[in-house]
């Protein structure tokens, strides 16, 4: 049996304001366009202030985690990489803490996440309101 691998790119419009993007959807219809099966699905964005989160979303967990990484990552002109608006440094720390990646297995052509479990970006850069998505099934 030999695999299959397919891979596409989502544009997506952050914004300027730190935000979490519920990208579960569009996981889903890629796998879906594409007939997807059995495998693994990697999320991955190729900005170094950005990261994918695998968590509940509602409820106010989306808001609950910009909150926790503005009290880890405040953003305050501490930083010693400095360019861009007050405290982008800590946009560049992000990625140590929210992986800018997840793979997860797809099961049947669906995503074999748990019950409230989502696929976030996640975006605290205030600078660039733009962000590319590669989403990458083997299977």
């Amino acid at each position: 049996m030999s695999a299959a691998f397919h891979t596409t790119t989502l544009e997506v419009h952050t914004g300027r304001r730190e935000c979490v993007r519920n990208l579960t959807g569009d996981c889903e219809g890629f796998l879906s366009s594409i007939g997807a099966r059995e495998g693994l699905l990697n999320v991955f964005v190729p900005h170094a202030t950005a990261g994918i989160a695998v968590i509940e979303t509602g409820a106010g967990s989306d808001e609950d985690l910009l909150d926790a990484l503005g009290d880890l990552l405040p953003r305050t002109d501490r930083w010693r990489h400095q360019h861009g608006s007050i405290g982008h440094g800590r946009d560049h720390v992000l990625p140590g803490l929210v992986a800018p990646h997840a793979t997860l297995p797809v099961v049947s052509g669906r995503l074999a996440l748990g019950t409230w479990q989502s696929v976030l970006l996640v975006d605290t850069n205030r600078d660039n309101p733009d962000r590319t998505v590669r989403l990458s099934f083997l299977g």
